[in-house]
C-alpha cells in the first residue's frame, strides 16, 4: 500500500509541477527531496507560477502564509513542500473513498 501511495503521489507532483522524474521506483524521501528541490526554483525564479499552482491544488492560504511567513522554523521551500505533500496525499485518499463503483444496471448495455 505504502509503494503504491508513492507512485500515486509521485505522478500527481510530476504532472502538476511539470517535472520529468522518469520511471525508476522512489522513497517518499526521494520525492520530497525533488519536491523540495523544485519549490526552491520555483520560489527564486516563478512564485506566481507557485503560488497560483498552491491556489490550484488547493492548500489553505493560512497555512502558506505561516510557510512563507518569518516564524516558520522550517526554510520556505521545506514547509510548502511538506503542504505539498500532505495535500497531495489528502487528494490521493478522497479519489480511492469516493470512486465511483461500477454499476451492475448497465451491463450487457450498448452504448
Amino acid at each position: 500500500m505504502e509503494e503504491d501511495f508513492v507512485i500515486k503521489t509521485k505522478a500527481l507532483i510530476a504532472r502538476d509541477f511539470e517535472l520529468e522524474i522518469g520511471d525508476e521506483p522512489l522513497t517518499e524521501e526521494e520525492l520530497f527531496k525533488i519536491l523540495a528541490d523544485e519549490v526552491a526554483y520555483m520560489i527564486d525564479h516563478r512564485l506566481d507560477f507557485l503560488l497560483s499552482l498552491l491556489y490550484r491544488l488547493d492548500v489553505l492560504e493560512h497555512k502558506i502564509n505561516a510557510a512563507l511567513g518569518p516564524w516558520s522554523t522550517l526554510p520556505p521551500n521545506i514547509a510548502l513542500a511538506q503542504l505539498i505533500m500532505e495535500r497531495q496525499k489528502q487528494r490521493i485518499i478522497t479519489k480511492s473513498l469516493y470512486k465511483p463503483k461500477e454499476s451492475d444496471d448497465l451491463e450487457g448495455l450498448e452504448f
